[in-house]
């Protein structure tokens, strides 16, 4: 559990787009728990690394066997149709990892050789049920992406999404309370993915910048990519977020930076300039990251809150049926964190929120 010092709750209007109150504290008092690491503090060790037993690997075969035998559809189906007790008793284990410990687990081992895409899928759906609630992840409700490059660009003013690119994906969350990406295949070379500490960061810059820890519990302007459920284009929500003594973060340059080109959103003050610059340049430190490849069969499961990811820049093979692909899954989670009503106002929150609390933010 990640402990710190609360304060009073503030909030105002904001115009033109949907504003957010948010708790500030006194600086001066560092976070602590198992939420709070760093790169180097795990890049000696392999313990944040699950390897599938052989008992779990068959287990997933013949479930999904199973499924196949029966004409189950694709994502028609939950957990009480994907019968994997050992399995589920190991995903019992990443989500109080998830919330509790350090916030994201690696599991490695799938033999991906063995499934077929339409398989994998199967597969990957009845793991997302046994973990959590799968949300949807754009504007049409869809609740499985594949992440891979399409040959679109982000550019303003179109709704393109970075996942659906070979960009390099600077430092974000994704939407629901965890994200899960199963590795279908690799890249030829880069796509290496990142992780970090949000509790690390906040740290960083209570150590470093403490007058940046209230601005950057101001609202940010972030735009939607077309993809609110209100249709919004664009959402106002601080990075930092306590509430109930948990912090949770909210964070995507890349948006921050096109929200920057809509006429009708306030330019970034020097603080906030100052306070994106300290979070970029720290997670961009290797001391502060941890970083690693996935390999087939690789099931990357974070929580969206307490982690930020990114990923660098890929190059595939020319085969298209042989270029990078993974699945992916955001998940409301059943021990989930109370979450402040400004997630419930947001795209990437809103169903967590409205699940776990009931209502929007409004």
């Amino acid at each position: 559990m990640l402990t710190t010092q609360s304060g009073s709750l503030h909030g105002g209007p904001s115009a033109g787009a949907l504003h957010a109150g948010s708790v500030h504290i006194n600086p001066g008092s560092p976070l602590a728990g198992p939420e709070v690491w760093s790169g180097a503090s795990l890049r000696d060790r392999t313990d944040w690394i699950t390897h599938l037993t052989p008992a779990e690997i068959a287990e997933l075969a013949q479930a999904v066997a199973a499924l196949k035998s029966a004409g189950t559809p694709d994502m028609g189906f939950d957990a009480s149709d994907f019968r994997i007790p050992l399995v589920a008793k190991r995903l019992a284990e990443v989500r109080d990892t998830l919330e509790g410990g350090r916030g994201f687990a690696l599991l490695r081992g799938l033999p991906m050789a063995d499934y077929s895409d339409a398989d994998a899928r199967l597969l990957f759906w009845g793991l997302a049920q046994h973990l959590g609630d799968p949300q949807g992840q754009d504007g049409a409700g869809n609740r499985m992406h594949s992440v891979t490059n399409t040959g679109m660009r982000v550019e303003p003013g179109n709704s393109v999404r970075s996942f659906q690119t070979d960009d390099e994906l600077t430092f974000h969350n994704d939407g629901g309370d965890a994200f899960m990406l199963l590795c279908l295949r690799p890249a030829k070379s880069g796509g290496m993915s990142k992780l970090v500490s949000v509790a690390h960061l906040y740290n960083e810059v209570l150590r470093r910048r403490p007058d940046l820890v209230a601005t950057l519990q101001e609202p940010f302007h972030f735009d939607t990519r077309g993809q609110h459920p209100t249709g919004l284009k664009i959402q106002s929500v601080p990075i930092l977020n306590f509430h109930e003594g948990r912090l949770s973060a909210l964070y995507k340059r890349r948006y921050l930076r096109l929200a920057q080109e809509n006429p009708d959103v306030p330019r970034l003050t020097p603080a906030q300039q100052d306070a994106i610059d300290l979070i970029e340049s720290l997670c961009n430190d290797p001391d502060v990251q941890l970083n690693f490849y996935m390999e087939a069969g690789d099931i990357q499961i974070a929580n969206n809150y307490s982690v930020l990811h990114a990923r660098s820049k890929y190059e595939d093979r020319e085969d298209p049926a042989q270029r990078r692909h993974l699945l992916r899954a955001w998940l409301t989670l059943p021990n989930g964190r109370p979450l402040p009503k400004v997630f419930g106002l947001t795209r990437e929150f809103s169903q967590s929120y409205v699940s776990r609390h009931g209502g929007s933010g409004n």
